[in-house]
Parts: structure tokens; sequence; C-alpha cells
């Protein structure tokens, strides 16, 4: 069974933000800005990039 797949860019900095959306990030698999990450599109995932979406954008959904 194939599962969706979603790309994600890191376009902010965790500098400054508060230690849970540090570990947000760190979670989804992103360091740094401009770090792309392939993740499965589940709805774990995509509450995790809510919470962070002022630090990230979706790149290509599959």
């Amino acid at each position: 069974m194939s599962t969706k797949k979603i790309t994600v860019e890191q376009t902010g900095s965790s500098i400054g933000r508060p230690d849970k959306q540090h570990k947000t990030l760190l979670g989804l698999g992103l360091t740094r800005i401009g770090r792309r990450r392939t993740l499965e599109d589940t709805p774990a995932v995509r509450g995790l990039i809510a919470k962070v979406a002022h630090l990230v954008k979706i790149v290509d959904e599959k």
C-alpha cells in the first residue's frame, strides 16, 4: 500500500521562538532554513506543520 507523501521546507528561524516550536521543528526533521524533508501525510504530521505554519511551507504533495 502506497502512502501519500508531503515535502516541507523550513522558511523561518527557530531562534527566539518558544522551546515548544523549536522542538516541533526538530520533530519534523528540520534544523535550519532551507532544509526540506519528505514525510508521510498523516494527521499527526499535519498537526505538527500547523503548529509552526509561520516557519515552514509545504513544497510538494504526492
